[in-house]
């Protein structure tokens, strides 16, 4: 039983760890991608240790590494907790201003420095079950960055529940903040076997109850088109402009199928992320996505076709075509460990939460740890509407992720 008279401190911890400003760099080359992301981990890593958690520390990279010792006699496997510190490059993450919205009635949200911002009930669905609940926004200048500073505050309060209430019993618990998840680089450094954990969840779902084991199969795809420059005054029947023949690349694309705005469910796609070049040379990024992995070769063979009949077309034009590897659907590991998933829906459903069982139409830092010999699933942390200055999560869900936290290092003891 969740002691009830525990005085949470996710929130004044998440409201402390937004001010912060950690938004990654897709185009830096460094490790981590911003600086500034250290800032937040090194503090981190010392209230962890202020905290009574010895080892506690923030490596070269910025990852924050700490374990709370077992308190049981049993054998139980190290479990690890993991959440990521930078927020999302498509908003700006600086000077935020988060806004607590007391007692929730329902209806639209209107952000307050912005009032084009509007957090709509009819694009919220989440909004309906939280009636009577205190929701937290940004201002509507920022994004919140409940990406995923959420799940920080709260494994940060589960291990503070658990410092407090030494009679709940539990096995190694590791913690650990990644930098760079939001640019796809979040394990690029991650230390496996130092981490020390059999299991883990990354704590960055969305709605209350969500237990994510499956996840997209991902390839990247670089194109790269070859043309011939020719001064434009002298170029009649001599120049070859790559940025035609690769428009005409992106016109053959299908248009009713295969793309993200097409497609839902289970449904995979073929999605040009970006395009730059001139006369000479055009690159273009793609990236492919399936839950079935056989059919990302499927996909890129139907892309290699486009490009080939597409060159034939412009005689002279040259074409490049790499596919690079990303990320693997991480049900074919977790499947080969079924208590991982087991003891969080067991957690959940003893805190009276329905679980919700689904695929991600995504990646995340758990699907390359799974293939790093490391399961890991994702759990709710109540962030929505990611990545936008719409962001925003109720007080009462980050307290239930505590719980939730707590209650699978409390399954995990008992079934060992």
């Amino acid at each position: 039983m969740f002691d009830t008279n525990y005085k949470y401190t996710c929130i004044d911890r998440f409201l402390k760890y937004v001010k912060y400003d950690t938004q990654s760099d897709e185009d830096s080359k460094t490790f981590p991608s911003s600086d500034k992301q250290k800032i937040l981990s090194k503090d981190l890593a010392n209230e962890l240790k202020e905290m009574g958690l010895q080892d506690a520390h923030m490596n070269e990279h910025g990852y924050v590494m700490a374990t709370l010792p077992s308190n049981t006699n049993k054998d139980v496997p190290a479990i690890g907790f993991i959440a990521h510190v930078d927020t999302s490059p498509a908003v700006s993450g600086a000077n935020v201003n988060a806004v607590i919205h007391r007692n929730y009635k329902g209806g639209d949200i209107i952000l307050p420095n912005d009032k084009t911002q509007i957090i709509k009930a009819s694009e919220n669905s989440d909004l309906a079950n939280m009636i009577g609940y205190d929701i937290i926004t940004t201002d509507g200048t920022t994004l919140l960055g409940a990406d995923n500073k959420c799940g920080v505050a709260e494994i940060m309060d589960a291990v503070n529940y658990l410092l407090q209430h030494p009679e709940v019993k539990h096995g190694p618990i590791k913690v650990c903040f990644t930098p760079d998840e939001e640019v796809g680089r979040g394990t690029e450094k991650f230390d496996v076997k130092k981490y020390g954990a059999k299991y883990a969840y990354t704590v960055d779902g969305q709605s209350r109850g969500e237990v994510e084991t499956e996840t997209f199969s991902a390839d990247a795809v670089l194109i790269t088109i070859r043309g011939k420059n020719i001064h434009p005054g002298y170029a009649k029947g001599r120049m070859i402009n790559s940025v035609k023949v690769a428009s005409a690349l992106i016109e053959s694309l299908p248009k009713d199928s295969l793309s993200p705005e097409t497609t839902e469910n289970r449904e995979g796609y073929v999605h040009c992320v970006s395009f730059n070049g001139n006369e000479e040379s055009t690159t273009l990024k793609f990236i492919i996505r399936d839950f079935v992995t056989t059919k990302l070769k499927e996909y890129e063979n139907i892309l290699k076709n486009l490009v080939e009949k597409t060159v034939a077309k412009y005689p002279g034009s040259q074409f490049n075509f790499e596919v690079i590897e990303q990320y693997r659907n991480m049900k074919e590991i977790l499947d080969q460990h079924p208590e991982v998933e087991a003891n969080a829906v067991e957690a959940m459903e003893r805190l009276g939460i329905k679980p919700i069982k689904q695929a991600i139409r995504g990646g995340t830092d758990g699907a390359r740890l799974s293939f790093m010999g490391l399961p890991t699933p994702n759990i709710f942390a109540g962030e929505h509407s990611f990545h936008s200055k719409l962001e925003w999560v109720s007080i009462q869900d980050m307290e239930t992720a505590v719980q939730c936290i707590v209650e699978i290092a409390k399954v995990w003891e008992e079934k060992s």
